[in-house]
């Protein structure tokens, strides 16, 4: 069997830091900020239709693959700690963190709205009466935060079966909360299950997002060290991966439109609330990168060190990649809408190496302090 899962299961602990989760990671903040880049420089309306599909339309694959891999790292990092007696001091560490994530997401709302809108829209949106669009991802990790070490002892002593009934559910739960209106309180329904006129990560629709990604960082933790468990693991991801993709693609023939479909995809239809053909694409396109980083180890990782380097602190590449677009190139430098697609490409790819630099120039200064 590929794993053995049991009531109480004991969970070896990682040795160090595993380089193709920060590959992992890094490939889904690189997608991510050529996306921001280009929406945030260009417009998406301003995309030509060779940007759209194929290249808007693979960047998908990195919202589903960034929650996929923070539910992985906390599996690696936490979860076989959920039952010592030291995890009160862990739990304190995961919400610690929750506030230094909370702060920049509001830090960031302001850079993002700025000069675009008006003070007392900018308190509305820092006081949760609105939501801005490019950091709310921040905004979704700062909750999870909170309740997802409130759930890990019990996730840590809980038999399979339990757990994918748990991601079933949650799945369920959504669907039938999404058609519900919550008392005309829209703000409530995209913090809990996304809302069409909102740009925000609902908890529980995302939820079985980050426990399938518990699920696969416990089977790494079993797998990853042994050649022939790894390998399995690979193809179960890559399978699993492939059957999602190959289910969107389905989908789309029977609508007897596969372009149409593609592009609906690219033009973010059925990501906020999600659907069921962007999520196929989404999350079967991070299955199939995340088979493919863990495949590659740590000789992908260096070979690709930028992007490890960029996924090894999320958080800070997030923030540097935000604070150049909207401050540096957007309102101090008014490029805006003065640029091309493939200029927007560039600078975005510029953006990932930036990122890469300044992470590791901050913390060669930090070593010789």
């Amino acid at each position: 069997m590929l794993l053995k899962w049991t009531e109480t299961p004991q969970l070896p602990k990682a040795e160090g830091r595993i380089e193709a989760i920060d590959l992992a990671r890094g490939l889904a903040i690189g997608l991510m900020i050529v996306s921001h880049a280009v929406s945030g420089l260009v417009g998406i309306r301003n995309v030509p239709d060779w940007g759209m599909v194929p290249i808007h339309f693979l960047t998908k694959f990195s919202s589903s693959l960034f929650i996929l891999v923070f539910g992985i790292a906390l599996a690696v990092a936490f979860l076989s700690h959920a039952q010592s007696e030291d995890w009160p001091k862990r739990r304190l560490k995961l919400w610690l963190r929750a506030l230094e994530v909370w702060f920049w997401y509001k830090a960031l709302t302001i850079v993002e709205m700025l000069p675009y809108y008006p003070p007392s829209e900018i308190v509305d949106a820092l006081l949760y009466g609105r939501f801005a669009i490019w950091v709310e991802i921040l905004g979704f990790y700062a909750i999870a935060l909170l309740w997802v070490p409130l759930i890990l002892p019990l996730w840590a002593r809980a038999p399979l079966w339990s757990r994918l009934t748990t991601i079933v559910g949650l799945t369920a739960l959504t669907v039938w909360l999404q058609s519900l209106t919550f008392g005309g309180n829209d703000i409530l329904k995209a913090l809990l299950v996304d809302h069409e006129d909102h740009y925000t990560w609902g908890q529980i629709s995302r939820a079985p997002l980050i426990l399938i990604g518990l699920l696969i960082g416990e089977a790494m933790l079993r797998c990853y060290f042994h050649a022939d468990t790894k390998r399995r693991l690979v193809l179960i991801l890559l399978g699993i991966g492939a059957l999602m993709v190959a289910g969107f693609y389905g989908l789309a023939f029977a609508s007897g439109d596969v372009d149409a479909a593609m592009l609906a995809v690219a033009n973010n239809v059925g990501k906020h609330p999600p659907g069921l053909q962007f999520m196929l694409f989404s999350l079967g396109g991070a299955m199939i990168l995340l088979a493919l980083a863990l495949a590659g180890g740590a000789k992908a990782a260096k070979a690709l060190i930028p992007l490890t380097i960029v996924g090894s602190d999320a958080l800070k590449a997030f923030i540097f990649h935000i604070v150049m677009i909207f401050l540096v190139l957007r309102f101090l430098w008014e490029v805006q809408n003065i640029i091309s697609y493939p200029q927007a490409l560039g600078i975005g790819g510029l953006l990932i190496l930036g990122a890469a630099a300044w992470i590791w120039l901050t913390r060669w200064m930090a070593q010789h302090r």
